[in-house]
């Protein structure tokens, strides 16, 4: 029997084959622990990544409330890099939740995905 890592690692593997950055329209990377979000917007032609944001200095909230600061602040880095459209990549995970805070908060700000 496959752990539950393994079994997400099989599904991510899966959905990278069918999303792709460019530098137009880079990807916009969810990945969460059982602490804490983070989220990357990465240009994959290039491999690298132009903003990062995480929740490590978030002091008060619940998880969910700390991921949508995180989904803010991705969406400000990525205005100030002129990044306006994104691919959302969840990651393997279900997109429920924090993963799910990351994407609205980001589109709220206003990225396009």
């Amino acid at each position: 029997m496959k752990s539950k890592e393994e079994k997400r690692i099989r599904l991510k593997r899966k959905i990278r084959a069918k999303i792709f950055g460019t530098k137009e329209r880079p990807r916009l990377a969810v990945f969460r622990s059982s602490r804490f979000v983070y989220a990357q917007i990465i240009d994959d032609e290039k491999g690298r990544t132009l903003a990062a944001a995480s929740d490590l200095k978030a002091k008060k909230g619940t998880k969910v409330e700390k991921a949508k600061g995180v989904g803010k602040a991705i969406a400000e880095k990525a205005k100030t890099a002129k990044i306006k459209s994104v691919v959302f990549d969840r990651g393997g995970f279900k997109y429920t939740g924090r993963v799910r805070s990351v994407a609205e908060a980001a589109r709220e700000a206003g990225l396009n995905f």
